[in-house]
C-alpha cells in the first residue's frame, strides 16, 4: 500500500490505522527476517550478515521514518481540522452537528496522537531485537 499523499489517509481514522498496521510490517516480521537471513556459525560463508543486517537497518530506518512523518502529518491535518471548528464553534454555540463534528475530530485526533506512543513501542522492540541480531555484524550510524 502506497502512502498517503496529502489527507487521503487522514480523513477516516480506519483507514489510518490499516496503513499503519500494513507499514509496520517490517516491524511484525523482523525476528523471522533475522532468522532467515542472518546464518548460524555453520551457514556463515554463504551469506554475507553484515550486508544483510545493513539492508535491514536501512529498511526499518526507511520505515520508521515514513511512518512517523505520515502519523505527524495526519496529526498535524487534524489539529488545524480541530481549530477551525473550534472558530467557528465559537460563532454558532447553538449549533449541534458543528458540536458533533467537533468533538468527532477532536476524538481522532487524540486517537492519532496515541499512534505516536504505539509508535515509539513498536520501533524500541524492533531496534532491540534487531541489536540482538545484528551488533556483531554491523555497526549502523551514530544518529541511531
Amino acid at each position: 500500500m502506497a502512502a498517503p499523499s496529502g489527507a487521503a489517509g487522514c480523513e477516516d481514522f480506519a483507514e489510518f490505522q490499516e496503513l499503519l498496521r500494513v507499514m509496520r510490517t517490517i516491524d511484525d516480521r523482523i525476528v523471522h527476517e533475522l532468522n532467515t537471513t542472518i546464518p548460524t556459525a555453520s551457514f556463515v560463508g554463504k551469506v554475507d550478515p553484515s550486508q544483510t543486517c545493513k539492508e535491514l537497518y536501512e529498511s526499518l530506518m526507511n520505515a520508521h521514518t515514513n511512518r512517523e512523518r505520515i502519523i505527524k502529518n495526519c496529526i498535524a491535518q487534524t489539529s488545524s481540522v480541530v481549530k477551525t471548528l473550534r472558530e467557528e464553534r465559537e460563532k454558532a454555540q447553538d449549533d449541534v452537528a458543528l458540536l458533533k463534528q467537533l468533538r468527532k475530530e477532536q476524538t481522532k485526533l487524540k486517537l492519532m496522537q496515541s499512534e505516536l506512543n504505539v509508535e515509539e513501542v513498536v520501533n524500541d522492540r524492533s531496534w532491540k531485537v534487531f541489536n540482538e541480531r545484528c551488533r556483531i555484524h554491523y555497526k549502523p550510524p551514530k544518529s541511531q
